[in-house]
């Protein structure tokens, strides 16, 4: 997936963790290979080559739902959160450290927005020219149902832990809870704080990753799909939640809407570190 993974589980043998571990590797594998935009084969990018077809595309229940959710993100966070805007990335070169031409990003802009897409269960059409980017979502997804199948498999205390997107399916054996710990965003190796989890999941999103410094100002990955530039107020969030993938998303959302992130957060319930 790009990122170091990781899995801290307390198996019962060896035969146990070598059948968990060859499923869980199978399931992870799946994930990527049917929603990686990266991999010219997958489920994905099928999706995106039918762009501007007449009838386009019949998606499957997996598929469906993701959408359904993703759907949903998008609505409540007025527009903010959508998985039409990753073509925007493809105009910010974090490389060359150059903001793209104001001409540039309004042409890319008009090939943005979840309205202009047609969703009817089970098939989905795209306008000619725009593509759709799980990113924010299926790895978070990959962390629930990678949880889940620690689960089936018996296993009562673990962490699962790709990319940052992490699940705790139980505490340590002794009854101790995971302590984690959340990156400061500005001081390199210091900690913005640690939180205990035993069960429920914890994912995190900010400015640090990927940015780029131009003529003193501070450009990052996160990008508001309306204006097409990267969003502002913010540094980092962490949000825990049941699930990863409402955790991930919660915490995306907190960042696009920049200084009302917080209070965004705490009018939906969530318990977060920023």
């Amino acid at each position: 997936m790009g990122c170091p993974c990781a899995l801290h589980l307390y198996c019962d043998s060896a035969q146990q963790w070598q059948s968990l571990e060859a499923d869980l590797r199978t399931e992870i594998e799946r994930l990527e290979q049917k929603y990686s935009r990266y991999r010219p084969e997958s489920f994905l990018s099928q999706i995106n080559l039918q762009a501007g077809s007449k009838h386009g595309i019949k998606v499957d229940q997996e598929t469906a739902a993701l959408l359904n959710y993703a759907e949903q993100c998008y609505q409540q966070s007025d527009g903010l959160f959508d998985i039409s805007a990753g073509i925007l990335q493809t105009l910010w070169d974090f490389k060359t450290a150059t903001p793209p031409a104001p001409e540039a990003l309004k042409a890319t802009l008009l090939r943005v927005g979840w309205e202009k897409v047609r969703w009817q269960a089970p098939y989905l059409s795209l306008p000619k020219g725009m593509s759709l980017d799980f990113g924010g979502i299926v790895k978070e997804y990959a962390v629930d149902s990678v949880a889940e199948r620690c689960l089936n498999h018996g296993i009562s205390a673990g962490l699962i832990d790709l990319g940052g997107d992490i699940r705790a399916i139980g505490a340590h054996p002794d009854g101790q809870d995971w302590q984690i710990g959340i990156r400061h965003p500005r001081k390199a190796d210091a900690l913005l704080g640690e939180i205990a989890l035993n069960t429920g999941a914890l994912a995190s999103s900010g400015d640090y990753e990927r940015y780029f410094i131009h003529q003193g100002k501070r450009y990052s990955h996160l990008l508001n799909p309306k204006s097409g530039y990267p969003v502002e107020g913010l540094a980092a969030v962490s949000v825990a939640a049941d699930l990863c993938v409402v955790a991930g998303s919660a915490a995306t959302i907190a960042m696009l809407k920049g200084n009302s992130g917080q209070a965004w957060l705490d009018a939906q319930g969530f318990k977060y570190l920023s």
